[in-house]
């Protein structure tokens, strides 16, 4: 499975992405630059957390208008898979890849902390491996993470079953302060129509491996290459 992560101004969650994925294909990625114009011969791009161009105007915002997201844009209309974690999600919205908007927390503080997932949908190349319903646990680290649309749109999201993911409290109920951000309806992921492409808030990367306090995120690394040896 061949995989790339865009590296932007910003980011530093790069190196975190380039670990799990080299450790669930056995193969490095590619590291893309966001000034570069054109991708490798790919099939998932990543696209990483942290502070593209500082958070200026709006999370994302400016790095969806970087060269190499044209050849995202292409990639994802290919069928290509795409993959963007915490501000990467916040680039896919601004970019015209996943729909909705992801505004400033409700609590008005940078959040980073654990929480528990409950998988919504595990027929995605993401969660291909995860059993119905089953909890992940990882953490968040944002301060813009809460995911707004028009209830249109959270209806169409949930009735098509393309919520990937959904704030839990450990017990896999819904709580108040299961949510760290006030997303609507509790959404920590979605997907494209095609489900090829997955935005979602909490870092699966940082949760990849047991040294790093738990394993639970491998299974979205892992999903990837299983559905790729599938398909």
């Amino acid at each position: 499975m061949r995989t790339g992560v865009i590296v932007f101004p910003g980011s530093n969650c790069d190196r975190d992405m380039a670990v799990a994925l080299h450790q669930a294909t056995g193969i490095a990625p590619a590291m893309v630059w966001h000034k570069d114009t054109s991708l490798p011969p790919l099939d998932l791009v990543a696209i990483p957390g942290g502070f593209s161009f500082g958070d200026y105007l709006r999370c994302g915002a400016i790095a969806a208008h970087a060269p190499i997201m044209e050849a995202v844009r292409a990639h994802a209309a290919r069928g290509g898979l795409v993959l963007g974690i915490c501000n990467g999600w916040q680039v896919l919205i601004e970019a015209g890849l996943l729909p909705g908007a992801l505004m400033r927390n409700a609590g008005l503080k940078f959040v980073c902390r654990t929480v528990h997932l409950k998988v919504l949908n595990t027929q995605s190349p993401f969660t291909h491996t995860c059993a119905p319903e089953s909890l992940l646990s990882v953490p968040v680290a944002h301060h813009d993470g809460c995911f707004v649309a028009e209830d249109a749109l959270l209806d169409r999201l949930e009735g098509e079953g393309r919520v990937a993911f959904r704030y839990v409290a450990a017990n896999g109920h819904p709580a108040p302060d299961a949510n760290p951000n006030g997303s609507m309806r509790d959404i920590a992921g979605i997907l494209s129509e095609n489900a090829r492409v997955l935005g979602m808030m909490p870092h699966p990367e940082r949760m990849a491996d047991p040294a790093l306090g738990g394993s639970d995120g491998a299974r979205v690394f892992e999903s990837l290459v299983a559905a790729m040896q599938d398909s």
